[in-house]
């Protein structure tokens, strides 16, 4: 099997960190790049440094560094090829984890063994009751004007198309309505932008961890993930740069603003360089917004990441009412060159000649008198993602997390690597949740759970001791069934 990528030996301590221990030097070092492959902070494919450039990296013996590469090829955590070096891989007995599709339970404080489940799997905001019932209004009262037309418009009614336009200017970047594509929500966005921009056996860049949403629509066009590994307070763009150059993808897919699972943004500067590579690798940037107008507290975001290349000719981005507005609103958009936009919209008419009329008018008008809502909305999550840090921190003082500036879910480190087995186990205890490896590719993360703050703020209370009480019979060893599948959104 070909590596994807390489890493440097100094890219390689820097993600090793202080990784010394008691014991043998060499068995310290083969745990701490086990941990890294485990956790997906070096992925699958990748090819690390010669035993001679790791150890002058490191500052250890050349011993050092053949002994624990000797150690994970032993295990299955490294592969090599005479001439071609070593790769990381996981042991045969490990498989890649298949996406999980089911229907979303019920959302209810009743729970226990026999009763409902308090669903924790899903991230997405209630509807602003007053403000969709008046936009509705106005939206039905709007409606006879397009009756005598045939309801069909592959891009979108142009009123929307307008509003969108306006909105996306309101926020820092300028755009015509000719460069937005309406759709039926974010994912369908996606799944258009992979029809036309990519295809079987493509490589499209990812973070990681990601939408899992966004990985199943990569691997349904027959493309596979290519996975970048976010760091603890960013982008990795070394290796996002090595990825570019050579892995060669067909396309990268980011979420910039209150990243999904993380909650991290993007910063400025390096908006600037992660759109300079796509630039000169002539990869199509695709930025998923979806969650860039769910700003909670902290400083102000940079600008959209489309605004560094306004023509949208490398940056194409994603938005959606459903995140910020109502998730039952199914509304979302595609801003990118128009050329581009055409060619979506041809693609689009065969499978979706177009959205429902009556949900574009109702986008419509909640468009154009958007800020009121947002922040009702904005306050709204920012309680409840208060209730659900502090309800964690009482019950679960053990596990990690940051809490972030946006967004709709907090990213936890649990204090062990048993994130399936709490998933697994959990209904029992009235509560769902979603493995930290449904967010990964090729089963990392099982040290890490999202944690939605989408409920209301009695429920959460509800939840987390019941969580709690989950977690304790994980960690005191009682067995499981497989997890009850989960649509994640």
């Amino acid at each position: 099997m070909d590596a994807d990528r390489s890493v440097t030996g100094p890219h390689l301590a820097r993600l090793l960190g202080s990784w010394r221990s008691s014991g043998p030097a060499y068995a310290a070092l083969a745990r701490a790049l086990r941990l890294l492959i485990l956790d997906g902070r070096l992925p699958l494919r990748t090819r690390v440094p010669g035993e001679r450039d790791l150890a002058e990296a490191l500052g250890v013996s050349r011993t050092t560094a053949t002994a624990a590469y000797a150690a994970l090829r032993d295990e299955g955590f490294l592969a090599s090829r005479r001439g071609a070096g070593s790769w990381t891989r996981l042991p045969s007995d490990r498989v890649e984890r298949k996406p999980e599709l089911s229907r979303l339970s019920s959302q209810s404080r009743g729970g226990g063994v026999g009763g409902e489940v308090i669903d924790l799997t899903c991230a997405a905001t209630w509807a602003p009751a007053g403000a969709l019932h008046a936009a509705l209004a106005a939206a039905t009262a709007e409606l006879p004007r397009h009756l005598p037309e045939p309801g069909y418009d592959t891009a979108g009614l142009p009123v929307l198309r307008e509003a969108i336009a306006a909105h996306l200017t309101a926020r820092g970047l300028p755009t015509v309505p000719e460069q937005v594509l309406v759709t039926a929500g974010a994912q369908h966005a996606l799944a258009l932008l992979l029809r036309v921009l990519a295809g079987p056996g493509d490589r499209v860049l990812t973070e990681h961890p990601s939408y899992p949403n966004a990985l199943d629509a990569i691997r349904a066009v027959g493309a596979r993930p290519v996975p970048v590994p976010m760091l603890e307070d960013g982008w990795d763009l070394d290796m996002v740069e090595a990825t570019l150059r050579q892995a060669a993808p067909r396309m990268a897919y980011t979420i910039p603003d209150f990243q999904n699972p993380t909650g991290l943004t993007l910063r400025a500067e390096d908006r600037e360089r992660l759109v300079a590579l796509a630039r000169t690798t002539r990869t199509p940037l695709v930025a998923d917004e979806t969650l860039a107008e769910v700003r909670l507290g902290g400083p102000a975001p940079p600008p959209p990441l489309a605004a560094l290349d306004p023509g949208g000719e490398t940056v194409v981005t994603v938005g959606s009412m459903s995140k910020a507005f109502w998730a039952g609103l199914r509304i979302g958009w595609v801003r990118a060159s128009p050329t581009l936009v055409q060619r979506l919209a041809a693609a689009r008419a065969t499978v979706d000649l177009s959205s429902p009329v009556v949900e574009q008018l109702v986008a419509t008008e909640l468009l154009r008198d958007a800020a009121p809502v947002l922040e009702r909305q904005r306050a709204a999550a920012r309680a409840r993602r208060d209730v659900l840090v502090a309800a964690l921190r009482e019950h679960l003082p053990g596990w990690r997390f940051a809490v972030p500036d946006g967004g709709l879910s907090l990213w936890v480190e649990l204090d062990a690597s048993r994130s399936s087995a709490l998933a697994a186990l959990a209904d029992r205890h009235g509560v769902r949740v979603a493995a930290g490896p449904r967010f990964g590719v090729d089963g990392a993360f099982e040290r890490f759970v999202r944690l939605p703050f989408a409920l209301p703020e009695d429920v959460l209370e509800d939840a987390v001791p019941r969580l709690a009480a989950a977690w304790r019979a994980v960690t005191d060893g009682a067995s499981a069934g497989p997890a009850t599948p989960a649509l994640v959104a």
